[in-house]
């Protein structure tokens, strides 16, 4: 008889290797943090609009994974194991495809936005110098979600972990060498950050190739023999993964924009929020460990037949996150200077970011329920109702940030009260829209 419900052990087994590895990424972003924070104010500015700005083109790509990730995940419920080759290979042609395209349109177009958007002329060059290099990194990441999409939908997540420390003690080698010029090479400063990430990236998907030939069954998963292009397999992937690639655009999109919106209030104001979105990470990866679960699991379930189980899975997560979530939050509420002492040695931008920090902290308790409502929602396969619910959802969240920070020009710490405002809607919209049922026949 088919397992019908997961306990919490079960959970637990499935999502800590994707804690881990998700924390493991999260350092590669807090070590970039790290050292910068050890150069200079307008250097710890432009690396979270650069760095926010590759993300919204990573978010693409990532888009797509996600979206192969829920189909990947249903055969594997459906036991139909064979076919979760054809998906990751076709994933892999249209990553390599996207990244080229990606890293020309960002390559030659980027520093021309930038100019646009950014009014301090010293974070706008940082920012460039950052981007020339980073993009490079795309030809590398792009492909490596395709391996994280078919380790989560397979549930082998543990690998997950092995590639995240890789990737990460990579990521501080190149960021102590190119930043600082250790060892004979020149200081590169925030272009060595990019660079060292971009290095990183490579290396973590070098692994991901290894590891896949030597220790997963490539004859069960299809992954043998390399399938030639078709186009009926390529469109059946982006009936699902269009609405996610541009669900994660537009989320990170908005993101960018408060970015933005705070440069305009100053280049301490924007050093501040790049501390708080970084120390933000750590708490939001253990949360998207739990979160990220139960959209594979929620799309196994379907896969076997047992929809009905969907609500109870989802209250388990919540129930879960927030076990682990919000102790991790009072830890950075109780102990800011603490915590905020890893990014940066300057005092005074310490002590201007601890009310951005705790009201940070105080938002994950409607994130929380609101992320693993929407995970589940992408996990039954309705994306294109994900995406309706997420852009609802943006609407009101920039509207609120236009509101607060460009026109009453509030301080940082009230403009980050933003969290909370998104979280309300969209843990709204989700609740409803897992409440009322029609998703459980969903075939994909």
């Amino acid at each position: 008889m088919q397992q019908t419900r997961y306990t919490n052990r079960q959970i637990w087994h499935i999502a800590y290797p994707i804690l881990i590895s998700l924390i493991m990424e999260q350092m590669i972003g807090m070590t970039d943090t790290a050292f910068l924070g050890r150069v200079g104010e307008v250097e710890l500015g432009a690396s979270a609009i650069a760095g926010v700005f590759y993300m919204v083109i990573f978010m693409v790509a990532f888009g797509f994974s996600i979206g192969t990730q829920i189909l990947i995940a249903r055969r594997n419920g459906e036991e139909n194991y064979r076919e979760i080759g054809q998906l990751f290979y076709h994933g892999i042609y249209f990553q390599v495809a996207l990244a080229a395209v990606m890293f020309l349109l960002s390559y030659f177009l980027s520093p021309l936005i930038l100019e646009r958007i950014i009014s301090s002329p010293a974070v706008c060059r940082a920012a460039e110098d950052y981007l020339h290099w980073r993009v490079f990194g795309a030809f590398f990441s792009f492909s490596a979600v395709i391996f994280r999409a078919f380790f989560l939908g397979t549930v082998q997540t543990r690998t997950l972990t092995l590639n995240s420390v890789v990737m990460v003690l990579s990521n501080v080698v190149f960021n102590y060498i190119l930043i600082f010029g250790n060892f004979g090479f020149p200081a590169m400063g925030i272009a060595g950050a990019a660079l060292g990430s971009s290095l990183a990236e490579g290396v973590s998907l070098l692994f991901f190739i290894l590891y896949t030939r030597r220790r997963v069954d490539t004859r069960k998963y299809g992954l043998d023999r390399i399938p030639r292009f078709c186009r009926g397999v390529l469109r059946r992937m982006l009936n699902v993964s269009l609405w996610t690639m541009i669900q994660n655009f537009f989320s990170l999109a908005t993101w960018f924009l408060f970015f933005l919106y705070i440069e305009h209030l100053g280049e301490r104001a924007l050093a501040v929020t790049n501390i708080v979105r970084s120390a933000s990470g750590l708490l939001f990866m253990v949360m998207m460990a739990f979160a990220s679960t139960c959209g594979s699991l929620t799309s196994n379930l379907i896969g076997r037949g047992h929809a009905s189980e969907v609500p109870h899975l989802i209250h388990q997560h919540i129930r879960l996150a927030y076990l682990f979530v919000m102790p991790l939050a009072l830890l950075f509420v109780l102990c800011p200077q603490l915590i905020l002492g890893i990014y940066t040695d300057m005092a005074d931008l310490r002590e201007a970011a601890i009310p951005s920090l705790w009201v940070m902290c105080a938002s994950y308790l409607l994130i929380i329920p609101a992320n693993v409502y929407f995970q589940s929602v992408s996990g039954t396969g309705n994306t294109r109702t994900a995406l309706a619910l997420e852009l609802s959802s943006l609407v009101l969240y920039t509207a609120y940030i236009t509101w607060t920070i460009l026109i009453l020009r509030l301080d940082v710490a009230l403009c980050w009260t933003s969290e909370m405002v998104y979280g309300i809607f969209i843990l709204l919209f989700c609740w409803l829209y897992i409440r009322r049922g029609h998703w459980a026949g969903k075939q994909i």
